[in-house]
């Protein structure tokens, strides 16, 4: 619970501190520099993709509909296909702006990275399943 709440306190602190991304950029990398793990290093760089999108016009902890397009297309077009669309993008908007302030706040990037995390792991196990069916190899 201590690293939890540490974790926590540096986060908020970078949070404050933040005058550009490059200066979040170079923090996070200092936060642990000393062999991170690799789910450590997956929560850095969420971070640090966020934050790499926001600000960029309006508030700079969330999300404006712009910054989610470019984030969506630039780092999710693999997984979410035509990130290009408005509708698409109004909708995934939609789903994520719990609070309906026209933004996305990072809680509600973190809840749509994990949908798609699940999403990914739901279709392998599925994949895999239905290889296994057909005679393929159990690994």
């Amino acid at each position: 619970m201590l690293a939890i709440a540490s974790c926590l306190h540096q986060h908020s602190s970078l949070l404050k501190e933040q005058k550009s991304n490059n200066h979040l950029t170079a923090r996070m990398s200092a936060i642990n520099s000393e062999n991170p793990s690799t789910l450590e290093n997956a929560m850095q760089l969420m971070i640090q993709t966020f934050h790499k999108y926001s600000g960029n016009e309006g508030d700079k902890y969330t999300l404006s509909r712009q910054e989610l397009k470019e984030m969506l297309t630039q780092e999710l077009g693999n997984y979410l296909g035509n990130a290009q669309d408005k509708d698409a993008v109004d909708k995934v908007m939609g789903d994520l702006d719990s609070n309906n302030d026209g933004e996305v706040d990072f809680t509600e990037f973190v809840i749509l990275v994990g949908a798609l995390t699940v999403a990914c792991n739901d279709f392998f196990l599925e994949y895999h399943e239905k290889d296994e069916k057909k005679g393929g190899k159990k690994e």
